[in-house]
């Protein structure tokens, strides 16, 4: 049996009925042993991390929630303290790596910062336990990315016209050279416009509350990395075919006013059917060129 199987038993077994003592050792299986006196026996098993355990875990803390707290409170409040909280531990790292300089050479823009101009319901969605199947929540999960990107891409769109986006959406845009909270900063109006897009997909699915969490926490991570500022080895769209993140959106940013391209939330699928990313595209071939180039005179 190799130590990746090994499982310890530890058990505690004291003050027998007749008032003795009787320490013995039982092997119970593979590498698994009890110690146990006489009464009360306690066992742990240490076992490889799995799925399995990690649902157990969930289940566990899901129970906790819905036992200390009403449907409303979960569902409004709950879900208002996740995103927050997920939103602003997502993105103040990204504002301590750029006051220090420390990761300065992922920077894709290295200009400062500026501005230029029992089953209870509620609302549909389930709250009790147990918990979806995992392959129930992922399932869902991408649904709300393919729709989600497809309503984004053209209310995004929408709001580069010419009216919208001087009233509304020039205050996004503020920021030439985004970082992670400035996700969010954004025109009040554009907010519930573009939000819609977010919510669209629970919506239609009536999910368990727990579903839409995740939901809200991939989205905002996703949002935040996207308005990072940084390109690193590690970034998805390094592995990730067709996700946009940093250097994407990067590139919105950067091309002001009402023809930037590059108009897709998530997967960059929408903008590459309509053409709008043309620019961008040009821009990292040219990148490609002459990264090749300089490779060649260094050789």
């Amino acid at each position: 049996m190799g130590p990746k199987h090994m499982r310890m038993c530890v058990g505690l077994w004291n003050s027998s009925t007749h008032g003795q003592s009787v320490r013995n050792l039982w092997p119970l299986s593979d590498g698994v042993v009890v110690f146990h006196n006489s009464f009360t026996c306690l066992v742990f098993l240490c076992e490889p991390f799995s799925l399995v355990s990690m649902a157990s875990v969930l289940e566990s803390a899901w129970q906790y929630l819905i036992t200390h707290f009403s449907d409303f409170q979960l569902a409004c409040l709950g879900s208002f303290f996740l995103h927050e909280s997920v939103f602003f531990l997502s993105g103040l790292p990204f504002i301590y790596l750029e006051r220090l300089g420390y990761l300065s050479k992922y920077k894709i823009q290295y200009e400062k910062q500026h501005s230029c101009c029992s089953e209870q319901i509620y609302m549909g969605m389930q709250t009790s336990l147990p918990l979806p199947p995992w392959i129930v929540i992922l399932t869902q999960i991408i649904f709300y990315f393919i729709l989600e990107d497809f309503v984004f891409y053209w209310g995004h769109r929408i709001l580069h016209t010419k009216w919208l986006y001087k009233h509304v959406h020039s205050i996004h845009h503020e920021y030439a050279t985004p970082f992670g909270l400035t996700s969010e900063y954004a025109h009040p109006a554009e907010i519930l416009f573009l939000g819609f897009a977010t919510i669209l997909g629970p919506a239609i699915t009536g999910p368990h509350l727990f579903t839409l969490w995740l939901w809200m926490v991939v989205r905002v991570l996703e949002t935040v990395e996207a308005h990072c500022g940084y390109h690193f080895p590690f970034s998805l769209s390094n592995f990730i075919p067709l996700y946009g993140g940093a250097d994407f959106h990067d590139y919105h940013h950067r091309v002001l006013y009402t023809k930037s391209g590059n108009y897709s939330s998530t997967f960059v699928y929408m903008d590459w059917i309509f053409g709008t990313d043309k620019g961008y595209r040009k821009l990292q071939a040219l990148k490609r060129y002459e990264a090749d180039a300089s490779n060649k005179q260094k050789s």
